[in-house]
């Protein structure tokens, strides 16, 4: 390989690559500039001239000329006999420059060389991307499934730059095969073995649904509706807090749309994910029972100090109250920060009992499979019908039935 068959293939790297031309000759003189001292010495005085675009290089060792038989460092003297059959009029003590050829230096060390410029490129690409998506952090981008594995799915963005969307990150309801697009936001990047730059993406993070709100809802693009927090179960359902100090705007409004036209759209890209849009007050009452709409609340009391709050509905809301898998009251107690304990109205207070009580009666994971649903006590889960806990819960009908006799003897 001679220097322009190198300089050019270097060319298309650069291409590639889109590394801009002068960091490229940069990097270009800088390995030149190495090999030649290793030729001839650190003191040697060495120049480097490389046009990437016309894919030319032309390498010049100068050396002082030296009286004849004089020469004690023959890497940087010539003697003068011998530079004045290139120069005629060259005098003692003047530099004598002379033309390199990459040839001259051997096969190995031209190998050597093209391994280190592609190391500096790798590098110096490894830095651009980590550099490029580390201001990009909480930014929704788009991409091309490239490779599925059991952990994790490789994407590949407009550039060709590698992303990684952990299963864990993914909603439970992703289905994605290779060359299908898929848009998330880009939740960290790491830096990783050899310092290699890792992008996670993730379509999990409440970011994600801020983010498609910012797109799809111009009022939260521009500022007018602020988004004062978001809480989710991936793929099941999401409470945002929205509002806007304008009076003029209906924050909930706007963030649905007409005839749902804002929200459907995340809706779909969120594969049916059940979202919420609920006005923030600072009436921590209303609030509450904003949060555990649909459901209608009769009365609440709430406990500053410990961040409870009771909540007493009819029997009939009550179900509504802690929704499907108990996703509605966990969502609404994220929301507004408080532990949320529901209540059928009328109910005498002491009457009801916390399921951790029957811990001899009933073992630990069923106890922490009703509690799953949002049933913390014993009146809680008899709210419940049959049916629904069946349908909620993975236990078994036999199983229910011998919960349900057990809590119920307790009023008995």
């Amino acid at each position: 390989m001679n220097a322009d068959q190198l300089i050019d293939s270097f060319s298309d790297f650069k291409d590639i690559k889109n590394i801009d031309r002068e960091t490229m000759m940069n990097i270009l003189e800088d390995v030149f500039h190495g090999m030649l001292k290793r030729k001839f010495g650190e003191e040697s005085s060495c120049d480097v001239i490389v046009n990437t675009d016309k894919g030319h290089l032309e390498l010049y060792h100068d050396r002082i000329v030296v009286e004849d038989g004089k020469i004690e460092d023959p890497d940087n003297e010539i003697e003068i006999s011998a530079a004045r059959k290139e120069v005629d009029d060259i005098e003692l003590g003047e530099e004598f420059t002379e033309t390199i050829e990459i040839e001259d230096f051997g096969r190995r060390a031209i190998l050597s060389l093209r391994q280190n410029l592609s190391s500096k490129i790798h590098d110096l690409e490894k830095s651009g991307i980590y550099e490029k998506y580390k201001d990009r952090v909480g930014d929704i981008i788009s991409g091309e499934v490239y490779q599925i594995w059991k952990r994790e799915i490789l994407i590949l963005d407009e550039e060709g730059n590698e992303l990684i969307l952990p299963r864990q990150e993914q909603i439970p309801s992703d289905f994605y095969k290779k060359g299908d697009s898929i848009t998330a936001v880009v939740a960290r990047v790491e830096m990783r073995n050899n310092n290699n730059p890792v992008i996670v993406i993730s379509r999990t993070s409440p970011v994600f649904l801020q983010k498609l709100f910012e797109r799809e809802v111009p009022e939260v693009f521009d500022g007018l509706i602020t988004i004062k927090k978001i809480v989710r179960e991936p793929g099941e359902r999401a409470k945002v807090a929205v509002e806007s100090y304008d009076d003029r705007i209906d924050p909930v409004g706007a963030c649905v749309g007409m005839k749902g036209a804002r929200i459907h759209g995340i809706v779909r890209e969120l594969r049916n994910e059940n979202i919420d849009v609920i006005n923030f007050t600072s009436n921590l009452q209303l609030f509450i029972s904003r949060a555990l709409s649909p459901a209608k609340i009769s009365t609440i009391e709430i406990d500053e100090d410990e961040k409870r709050a009771k909540v007493f509905l009819k029997p009939d809301q009550v179900s509504m109250a802690i929704g499907k898998g108990g996703y509605n009251i966990r969502l609404a107690g994220k929301l507004t920060g408080y532990e949320l304990d529901v209540f059928r109205e009328g109910a005498v207070e002491i009457e009801d009992v916390d399921l951790d009580e029957f811990a001899d009666e009933i073992e630990h994971w069923i106890i922490d499979e009703l509690k799953a649903i949002g049933c913390d006590t014993a009146m809680s889960v008899l709210d419940i019908s049959k049916e629904d806990l069946v349908k909620r819960t993975d236990l078994e009908e036999e199983t229910i039935d011998e919960v349900v006799n057990i809590l119920k003897s307790e009023f008995e």
